[in-house]
């Protein structure tokens, strides 16, 4: 699956998100609210990273490994829509900085 195809999924289920958040408290999330619920997904993230190392014991790991990885990719997909940013082109062009900066053995 294409990036785009990715974003108009990640789309849909925010329209969905944002039609519940309408029906429970009459209005929908702002960006930053979107953004802040981002955060508690990485938070989430670090947490199941841990367990992965094994700091701390969460049972079936790699399930949830994947699915918080998902959520992240999501918030990403979405916050860069509503931003109105080429995510694609961002991503390409930052690709291509990051490896100029390390053939010259500077990361950035």
């Amino acid at each position: 699956m294409e990036l785009a195809q990715l974003t108009d999924r990640a789309l849909q289920i925010r329209q969905c998100f944002a039609a519940y958040e309408q029906r429970r408290t009459g209005r929908t999330w702002t960006r930053e609210e979107i953004m802040q619920g981002f955060v508690v997904d990485v938070g989430d993230l670090m947490k199941l990273v841990m367990a992965k190392n094994g700091a701390r014991l969460v049972d079936d790991v790699d399930r949830k490994l994947a699915h918080e990885l998902s959520d992240c990719l999501w918030s990403i997909l979405v916050l860069a829509k509503l931003y109105d940013l080429d995510l694609e082109k961002e991503f390409l062009k930052t690709m291509d900085e990051l490896q100029q900066g390390t053939a010259g053995n500077v990361p950035y």
